[in-house]
């Protein structure tokens, strides 16, 4: 990755990830805010959770779906943290889950979620799976700094590990 000062990162493809980005509307309509990221078969994954037993719902649902699945797909929304939701919040965790699955023609546990943003208010799921055709009809290697901008949930511009 190379950094210049005030711009943006330049951001090479990593063989075998795409990266698909939506417009769900969850803070505001035409804003970007899902992307879908896309891992050749065979890919492997870690991941590190908190220990928090109040960690939201989307924790839960990836750490059961890789100690079930191979991954094949990372759903990931902002706007929405899908946090303090309760039991409704693990029930639509796992429909956006099965929704990606159903599109792209894998289980459900191998798409794993996460969510970015206000906390305790319910996830749109409508609007989630809405947007879902047109996140992974923009899949391309190339699409990281669409990804980055699509992931913003405070930030006010891209590139903020680049000097000004």
């Amino acid at each position: 990755m190379a950094v210049g000062p005030g711009t943006l990162p330049t951001f090479f493809p990593v063989a075998g990830v795409r990266l698909g980005i939506g417009s769900a509307g969850i803070k505001k309509p035409g804003k970007k805010d899902l992307v879908v990221i896309e891992l050749a078969p065979g890919s492997r994954v870690a991941g590190i959770f908190t220990r928090n037993q109040f960690c939201a719902a989307p924790v839960h649902v990836t750490r059961s779906h890789l100690a079930s699945d191979a991954p094949r797909y990372l759903l990931i929304n902002t706007g929405n943290a899908n946090a303090g939701t309760g039991e409704q919040g693990m029930k639509d965790a796992q429909a956006c889950c099965q929704a990606l699955a159903d599109h792209a023609g894998v289980p459900a546990g191998s798409v794993l979620p996460f969510s970015t943003g206000v906390i305790g208010e319910p996830l749109p799921v409508g609007k989630i799976v809405s947007a879902l055709p047109q996140a992974l009809a923009d899949v391309s290697e190339s699409h990281w700094a669409e990804a980055a901008s699509g992931i913003m949930t405070t930030d006010t511009r891209q590139g903020c590990l680049a000097p000004d």
